[in-house]
C-alpha cells in the first residue's frame, strides 16, 4: 500500500493511499457484502486517500468535489469502528440540511443492515417525540442537524459522552456563522478524545484555526484543485442584455433534454413567483425552499429523484444535500452570494462519474457579483450571448472588467409543446402543466 505525506508548518499533515479495490482496505465481510448490493466496486479517489487513514483513527480534513464519494468515504470506516449493542451512541454525523441528513442515513443504513446495527435520523421540520423514541432503543450511529442535535441535548434525551467518531459533513456551511454555536455546543458534549473527521467541496482559510482548536494532527486531503478529481461539468455563461431572464429561462427549457434540470432562484418568494410565471407558460415543474414542510418536501424531492418531475426551481436548500444523479444540468437563474455557494450548487450535476451541464444567467445588475464570485474560484468563465455569440472582454479604467455583447440575430421563438414528450396531469401539490394526452 503505497502513501506519501508531508508536514506543513502548523503541523497539519497531507497523507494519500493509493488502493484499487475496497477489498484492499480491509473492510469486514459484511461491509463488502453491502457495497457489492449497492452495486459499488471501485473507490473514487476521495475514499482511496481518506479511508485508510481513517481506520487508522486518525484525525482527518477531506476536500473533494461534490459528487466525489464524501460518504461513504467517512461512512465505510464509522460502519466499521461502530459495535452493536451499545446503548449509547458511539458514531455522530452532523450535517447542515435535512435533505443531506437523509441521504447521508439511507447510505449508512445499507452498510449496517443486516449487522444488528442501529442507526436514527434526526432534524427539525418532523415531530421529535418519534426521535426521542428511537434513540431511547439504543443507537449506536445518529445523523442529524446542529438545531434539532442541540434541541435533544436540552431536552436530556441525547447524550453524547460515548461517541468515539464524530463528523462534520459539508464543514464549510456547517462552521459558518449560522452554525457555529450550535456546533461548539454539540462537540463541547463529546469526549475530547474522539475521532473527528471534517468533510467539504471547499475548505475556507478558516479550516486551519478549526483543526488546531478541535482535531489533532489531521491527515489533509485535498482533491478538489485536481484537474483528474474534478467532475465533468460544461459551464456556459450567458450575459443577457437586459434583466428579463424568464424570457431566456423558458428558451433553455425548451431545449430537448434526457435528464432532470434544476434551477436555483434566490429567495423563497422569487422562486414561488417564478413557479408561477412558467405554470402559467405551460412547463411541468415543482418548486423547492424553506417554507415547505418536511412532508411536502419529501414529496417534491421523490417526485424528481423518480424522473416524474422534468424541472425542479429550488432556493440553496437544495444547495447540499441534493444527491439526483440524472441532473443533466443546473442553471443559476440568480446569483448565489459566495463563489463557494456556486461550487455547491453546479456540483448537483455531473456526480459519481456522470457528465453535466452548469448555466448560469448574467443580468446587467449580476456583473459586480459575478465578477466577485469568479475572483473566489480563481478563474474565468468565458461568457456569450444566448445565442452562442462570444463576447469580449473590455477593460475598465478602476480595474474591473466591462463586458461587451456581441450583435446576434433575434432568437427563433419556439413552441414550447413541441419539445417535450407528454406528461400527465401534475399530481396536487406541485406548479404542473396539463399536457395534451398521447394518441
Amino acid at each position: 500500500m503505497g502513501r506519501f505525506a508531508t508536514r506543513n508548518p502548523i503541523g497539519i499533515s497531507h497523507e494519500r493511499h493509493t488502493l484499487t479495490t475496497f477489498r484492499e482496505f480491509q473492510l469486514s465481510a459484511s461491509l463488502l457484502k453491502a457495497l457489492s448490493a449497492m452495486q459499488i466496486d471501485t473507490p473514487t479517489p476521495i475514499q482511496m486517500a481518506a479511508i485508510p487513514p481513517l481506520l487508522e483513527r486518525r484525525d482527518l480534513i477531506g476536500q473533494a468535489a461534490t459528487g466525489s464519494g464524501k460518504t461513504l468515504a467517512f461512512g465505510l470506516p464509522l460502519a466499521q469502528s461502530t459495535k452493536p449493542g451499545e446503548r449509547l451512541p458511539s458514531a455522530l454525523v452532523v450535517v447542515p440540511t435535512r435533505e443531506l441528513a437523509q441521504q447521508v442515513g439511507a447510505v449508512l443504513s445499507q452498510l449496517i443492515a443486516g449487522t444488528g446495527k442501529r442507526s436514527a435520523i434526526v432534524y427539525g421540520g418532523r415531530s421529535i417525540g418519534p426521535q426521542e423514541k428511537a434513540i431511547r432503543r439504543g443507537v449506536q450511529i445518529i445523523v442529524g442537524t446542529p438545531g434539532r442535535l442541540v434541541d435533544l441535548l436540552n431536552r436530556g434525551s441525547l447524550r453524547l459522552n460515548q461517541v468515539r467518531y464524530l463528523v462534520l459533513d459539508e464543514a464549510d456551511e456547517m462552521l459558518d456563522r449560522g452554525f457555529a454555536r450550535d456546533v461548539e455546543r454539540i462537540l463541547a458534549a463529546t469526549p475530547r478524545e474522539r475521532q473527528t473527521a471534517l468533510f467539504s467541496a471547499t475548505t475556507p482559510a478558516w479550516v486551519h484555526e478549526v483543526s488546531a482548536k478541535y482535531l489533532r494532527e489531521p491527515v489533509v486531503i485535498e482533491l478538489g484543485a485536481e484537474q483528474d478529481t474534478l467532475p465533468d461539468i460544461d459551464h456556459v455563461i450567458y450575459e443577457l442584455r437586459s434583466d428579463d431572464k424568464v424570457k431566456a429561462l423558458r428558451r433553455l427549457l425548451d431545449e430537448p433534454t434526457s435528464g432532470g434540470t434544476l434551477v436555483f432562484g434566490r429567495t423563497k418568494h422569487g422562486v414561488r413567483r417564478l413557479g408561477l410565471q412558467l405554470e402559467q407558460s405551460g412547463y411541468s415543474l415543482g418548486v423547492l425552499h424553506g417554507n415547505l414542510s418536511q412532508p411536502q418536501r419529501d414529496r417534491v424531492l421523490r417526485e424528481f429523484d423518480a424522473g416524474k418531475m422534468p424541472v425542479l426551481l429550488a432556493t440553496n436548500v437544495a444547495a447540499r444535500g441534493l444527491d439526483v444523479l440524472h441532473i443533466e444540468r443546473v442553471i443559476n437563474y440568480d446569483l448565489p452570494e459566495t463563489h463557494n455557494l456556486f461550487t455547491h450548487r453546479v456540483g448537483r450535476t455531473g456526480r459519481m462519474g456522470r457528465s453535466g451541464r452548469a448555466i448560469t444567467l448574467l443580468g446587467p445588475a449580476d456583473l459586480p457579483k459575478w465578477h466577485k464570485i469568479e475572483r473566489g474560484l480563481g478563474r474565468t468563465l468565458p461568457r456569450m450571448t444566448l445565442d452562442g455569440e462570444p463576447i469580449a472582454a473590455q477593460p475598465h479604467a478602476n480595474g474591473v472588467r466591462r463586458t461587451r455583447p456581441a450583435l446576434g440575430r433575434r432568437p427563433p421563438q419556439r413552441n414550447p409543446r413541441a419539445q417535450h414528450t407528454s406528461h400527465s396531469r401534475a399530481p396536487a401539490g406541485r406548479v404542473g402543466k396539463r399536457w395534451p394526452r398521447s394518441s
